[in-house]
Order: structure tokens, then C-alpha cells, then sequence
């Protein structure tokens, strides 16, 4: 046996080894399998590097220390005195036809919390202004857990903040992803240590160095923030100054986030100390959080009905993906979507072609100048097969990073989640579903504005592409699959 038949050999053997992983143990999807068996094939030592480092699925270990540590929203929600009972004829904008998608949220683990009142923000500026005054105005504790905390002015101001409420006495917690702050120095973070506050790296390398990171592909996506128990944020505005606008490659920058007053802010409390339990290996036990003031009785601020759902990699069902399909074939008038990247798989696609051939009037909003361009061939592919079964596509006049889905006249799902393969079945993600015929008006005349800035791309914009981008477009479509 020569060398040549040597080599062949063992990838072989390499490749129907990994071939097992991907089917019995990770159970990846067959279109994936294919994809990286393509690569393993064709780049066969540089594939397998490839595959350990974006490919392999989270360990066993790490899935049952994640699952270990959480807490059940429905435990905790439950035991709180004076939590206002869903009651459909009670509740703005839940009707009996909603009640399927409720429960659905429901046995996610998304508890539905009535009487709150939420406000939007769309402009960066304005959200970190409002997002400081909650934090100076903390009494007793601040949870903050983000995917990008930048050492920019931004960060410096809110870090700043952070650390004179630590050294007020105030209980100071703060998560931040590995990879998304990956940019900024970990000394910055220990000022706030250093002021008596607490701070943990989500899926840290190797050895501290980031450069070895066996955990790359995996990443808390997740925007929270939560004061005293009583206020709430989360949705796509990071603490950096691109997300201000500030990027006149990306500008207009255009985005979406929530504050929450009102019980809704529990289960973003919940989201945020099943990360953090995770990542401290704490071992606090659960009542305690409902005696030391994290949730603390609730008030009734407004009319919204709010389920908060969170998915990641630790669990086998994508539960937010499998919401918005719940959504989408659920709607009898209109769904409408702002997503900066969208690469759906096959269940999402036909329930959005279940959505248009019933007559609902099916929108996507994405970006035209794009953040990340190799995602963007893959997005316009999808959006090329999305116009042909009669979807209205909209191409945002900047950068649009906003996740949000619009369901009839009294459904908004707005969060950290966009409407693709990573962030449905890679990324640590949440979504506030918000029942309320106010709030959707209110969110339908931004979609409207955010339409008279926008391209509408029909067939024939799709037909004026070079051949050399359809191309790419089809490349892209491939890979996207990997990941």
C-alpha cells in the first residue's frame, strides 16, 4: 500500500467516523451532514480543523451543567404573591384564537405575564439614555448580560455607572459573551470587579486565551437588562457605538429594542440567572432570589400580555424558531418581518409559503448595505425564492439590525433572535411574543416609516444580478448550511 492509498484511507476513516458523530450523537440535520462531508471531502485535513472548531456540537458535560444550573420560570413565576392570572377577556389584544400559541409558549417554559407596558426604542441614543437612568436609579441590584460591551465612550459611560452603584452597595452582576467582546480587554472588565461588582465571561477560551476556543460557534446572543426586578430591556442595541449609528459605512443604522415595566420582567430575570448560575457555578437555591429581592411583587403598569422565550444549543428543540412557525401559519392577515440576515431551513420556508398561498400579506425587511457581506450572498438567495412564491421584499436604505415579526393586528415578537440557522439552533437567545393591540399599531406605523425608506426588490431586481454574484449567492446558500 503506497502512501497515496494510505492517505485516502485514513480520511476516509476520519470522515465516516465524524460521519457517526453528526448522525448519532449530534444529530445534525441531513443538509448539514452533506455539507461538511462536502468539505471534509474536498478540504480534507484544513475541513477537519474546520469542523472541531465550528462543527462539533456542545459537549454532554456542558449541556447537563447548563440544564443543571436552570431555573423553571414556571417554579418561580408561580410562587410569586399577587401575580395577576391570565384571563383572555381581560388582556389587550389575547383573544380564544390565540390561545394554541400561549400554550405553546407556555410549555417552552415562556410564563405569560399580564399588565405591562412596554416601550420601543428605534434610535440607539435614545435607548442608552433611558438605559442609564434605570441603572443610576438601582437600589438593590442590576443584572446585565450583553453579546458586544465595547471599551468605547459608550462602554466607558455605562461601565462607569456600573461601578458606582457596585460601590454604592448595590448587587452588581454582569455577563459578557467571549466572542462578541472578544475586542475588548479584559482589564476593562476588572474595573468593575475591583468596585465590588461581579462579572463572568460566557464560554471563555482555553487557558484565557482567545485564540483557542473550542466553544467559537456557540455564543450568548442574548441583550438583557434588568434593575431591581422592576425594569426590563432586551432586543438588538448592544453597548457600542456602531449601534448608535455611529459607522457611516453601516448609516443609517436601524434598530429595535424594548424597556418592560410590569411582571413580564421576571422571566428576562429568570433568562439572566440561568446564564449566570451557568457560568459562576452557582449554587444558590431558588428561594432565595424571591426573598433577596430579585422578583419582587409585581405591579400592574399597562395592558400587554408578554411570554419571553429563550432558546440555545444546550436544548435539542429550537423554541423560538418553532414559535415564530407556530406565528406564522397561525396568521390570517399579515406577518411581517425586520431581520438583518435571513437564511431559513426548509420548516421555516414553508411556513411561510403555507402563509402567503392561505392570502396572508407576507413582508421582509433586510438590510441593502450589509455588516457581513459572505451572510448577505446567503440572504439574497433566500430572498430571490421568497419573492417567486409572492412575498414583498424590502431592502432597508442602511443598515437594518432590528429583529422583530409583526402577526395581524394584536402580535409583536421582538428580541435578540434573527431569522436564521445560527441564531434559531448555535446562538443563546431570547424573544419577548407581546400581545397587544395598542403596542402592534404603535410597531406597524414604524414598519410603515421604515418602508418609505426602503427598496422594494422585486423579480426583476433579482434578475439584473451578474452571473458571477448568482453564483456566490448559490456558494454561500451552501456553506450557510454548515453553520
Amino acid at each position: 500500500m503506497n502512501w497515496f492509498t494510505t492517505l485516502i484511507t485514513v480520511i476516509a476513516c476520519i470522515n465516516f467516523l465524524l460521519l457517526i458523530v453528526m448522525v448519532f450523537l449530534e444529530k445534525k440535520k441531513p443538509q448539514t451532514i452533506i455539507a461538511w462531508l462536502t468539505v471534509l471531502t474536498f478540504l480534507p485535513v484544513f475541513g477537519f480543523l474546520l469542523y472541531i472548531i465550528f462543527g462539533s456540537g456542545l459537549s454532554v458535560r456542558t449541556r447537563r451543567m447548563i440544564r443543571k444550573k436552570s431555573i423553571s420560570e414556571h417554579d418561580i413565576i408561580r410562587n410569586i404573591e399577587g401575580i395577576q392570572k391570565l384571563e383572555h377577556s381581560e388582556v389587550d389584544g389575547v383573544t380564544v384564537a390565540d390561545k394554541d400559541l400561549v400554550t405553546l409558549c407556555y410549555n417552552f417554559g415562556a410564563y405569560p405575564c399580564a399588565g405591562n407596558d412596554i416601550k420601543i426604542y428605534t434610535d440607539g441614543e435614545e435607548k442608552i439614555e433611558d438605559l442609564k437612568k434605570d441603572l443610576l436609579s438601582a437600589k438593590k441590584t442590576i443584572n446585565i448580560e450583553y453579546y458586544i460591551f465595547a471599551k468605547d465612550k459608550v462602554g466607558r459611560e455605562i461601565m462607569d455607572i456600573l461601578c458606582q452603584k457596585a460601590r454604592e452597595g448595590v448587587n452588581v452582576k454582569l455577563i459578557y459573551d467571549s466572542i462578541g467582546s472578544r475586542k475588548t480587554p479584559r482589564r476593562f472588565f476588572k474595573k468593575l470587579k475591583k468596585a465590588g461588582g461581579k462579572v463572568c465571561e460566557f464560554f471563555p477560551p482555553l487557558f484565557h486565551i482567545r485564540l483557542i476556543n473550542l466553544k467559537l460557534n456557540y455564543r450568548n446572543h442574548r441583550k438583557i437588562v434588568v434593575v431591581d426586578g422592576k425594569y426590563g430591556w432586551t432586543g438588538g442595541i448592544n453597548i457600542r457605538e456602531d449601534h448608535l449609528g455611529l459607522n457611516k459605512k453601516l448609516s443609517p443604522w436601524r434598530d429595535t429594542h424594548i424597556r418592560i415595566e410590569g411582571s413580564g420582567v421576571y422571566p428576562l430575570q429568570n433568562i439572566f440567572l440561568d446564564d449566570y448560575r451557568y457560568c459562576t457555578n452557582d449554587d444558590t437555591p431558588p428561594i432565595l432570589y424571591l426573598e433577596n429581592g430579585y422578583f419582587p411583587s409585581p405591579r400592574i403598569c399597562g395592558d400587554a400580555l408578554v411570554q419571553v422565550i429563550d432558546s440555545g444549543p444546550d436544548s435539542s428543540v429550537q423554541k423560538i424558531k418553532e414559535a415564530f412557525v407556530k406565528m406564522i401559519v397561525s396568521a390570517n392577515k399579515r406577518v411581517y418581518i425586520q431581520t438583518p440576515y435571513f437564511i431559513p431551513d426548509d420548516v421555516f420556508f414553508s411556513a411561510l409559503r403555507i402563509a402567503v398561498k392561505s392570502g396572508v400579506d407576507v413582508r421582509i425587511m433586510v438590510p441593502k448595505i450589509p455588516d457581513k457581506k459572505t451572510v448577505y450572498l446567503a440572504t439574497l438567495s433566500y430572498l430571490k425564492e421568497m419573492v417567486d412564491i409572492g412575498v414583498k421584499v424590502y431592502l432597508y436604505k442602511g443598515f437594518l439590525h432590528s429583529k422583530a415579526m409583526i402577526i395581524d393586528d394584536n402580535k409583536v415578537a421582538i428580541g435578540t433572535c434573527n431569522m436564521d440557522n445560527r441564531s434559531f439552533g448555535l446562538n443563546f437567545e431570547d424573544t419577548a411574543v407581546i400581545y397587544s393591540v395598542k403596542f402592534n399599531k404603535k410597531y406597524d406605523e414604524i414598519f410603515e416609516n421604515d418602508i418609505e425608506n426602503s427598496l422594494l426588490a422585486d423579480k426583476e431586481y433579482f434578475a439584473k444580478k451578474r452571473w458571477l454574484t448568482k453564483i456566490l449567492q448559490a456558494i454561500m446558500r451552501l456553506l450557510s448550511a454548515l453553520f
